[in-house]
């Protein structure tokens, strides 16, 4: 059975996934086709590295070390094709092209640059890899973007994606480690004027919401943390959203012990992201919150490199 190396260069995170499939030769597919023998995770923030909407040198070094790193994690998985692909943090710089062309140089990926709407119906192509997503709205909240995608009889669309995410938020609005009430209200004063202009405004209206990203899985690790009585929550209620955030503003030291057992590595981007999942659930009147396991890297395995529908990547050497 072949293996598949898959690396998504994010705003936050640079991980690396490798995939043990069935068959590559197959014309769909579900998450029953495919395994995860590698998900290696580092949280890079190359968000913090954006100053005036350019990409910084040391920020395309940080890059290039991580990748580096995971190259050689590589070697050891005989993977037939490897992927790399940027989001937000790499499409929005003003820099975007020579940013991404040191960094292939550098490292020998081929670097493929997702538009707003292909991070979204990728993410949707992941997500219903894994379960039935027949009507409500789709929300990835990563470290620099946020996408929406509205679901209707299982077909995606209106997509759209805010230059908005959780590091984002921390790194444009929060001065300290943890937001202040001030700080709190800024991130959701920019956040729904950007809702606000959305042409597809009402495309997402929806009492399901669907959830994937690193914002929504730490929300979920830390109510488990609170409540380990209950487990993992697949769904999470606007309530318990709106609990988490008032049990920071009313004893954040508590809450913060929590995070730290919960989502180390996120407890300075856990509240604005929390302060997104819910500012979107209020302002589209939903209830639920399903958290789905799978997400753009299942999608990019399944449509981009074993549907084939998009070019193919270097391999490494």
């Amino acid at each position: 059975m072949p293996n598949y190396g898959v690396i998504d260069l994010g705003s936050n995170s640079v991980r690396l996934c490798v995939y043990e499939v069935k068959n590559d030769e197959k014309t769909s597919y579900s998450n029953k086709d495919f395994r995860s023998l590698l998900n290696h995770k580092v949280m890079a923030g190359l968000s913090a590295y954006v100053d005036d909407e350019v990409f910084s040198k040391t920020g395309i070094a940080h890059a290039i070390k991580i990748l580096r790193g995971h190259s050689r994690r590589l070697k050891y998985f005989e993977c037939k094709r490897i992927d790399v692909f940027a989001t937000a943090v790499l499409r929005n710089c003003s820099n975007s092209e020579q940013a991404i062309a040191k960094i292939e140089d550098a490292t020998n990926f081929s670097i493929t640059l997702l538009s707003e709407v292909d991070e979204a119906h990728l993410g949707f192509v992941g997500a219903s890899s894994d379960a039935e997503l027949d009507f409500g709205t789709l929300i990835d909240i990563g470290g620099g973007s946020t996408e929406l995608t509205a679901i209707d009889n299982g077909q995606d669309f209106a997509h759209v994606s805010l230059n908005q995410g959780s590091l984002s938020s921390f790194a444009q609005h929060v001065k300290g480690i943890l937001p202040l009430k001030s700080e709190q209200e800024a991130i959701t004063t920019a956040f729904t004027k950007k809702l606000r202009k959305l042409p597809t405004y009402d495309a997402y209206r929806n009492e399901t919401f669907f959830g994937i990203g690193g914002s929504v899985r730490a929300a979920a690790k830390l109510y488990a943390e609170l409540f380990p009585e209950e487990g993992r929550p697949e769904t999470l209620t606007k309530k318990q959203i709106s609990f988490l955030l008032n049990e920071y503003r009313k004893e954040p030291d508590r809450f913060v012990h929590f995070a730290l057992k919960a989502v180390p590595d996120r407890v300075h981007t856990l509240i604005p992201g929390c302060l997104i999942v819910f500012n979107l659930m209020d302002e589209f009147g939903a209830k639920y919150l399903n958290i789905c396991r799978n997400g753009i890297r299942e999608g990019y395995l399944i449509e981009r490199i074993l549907l084939n529908e998009g070019l193919p990547q270097r391999l490494l050497d």
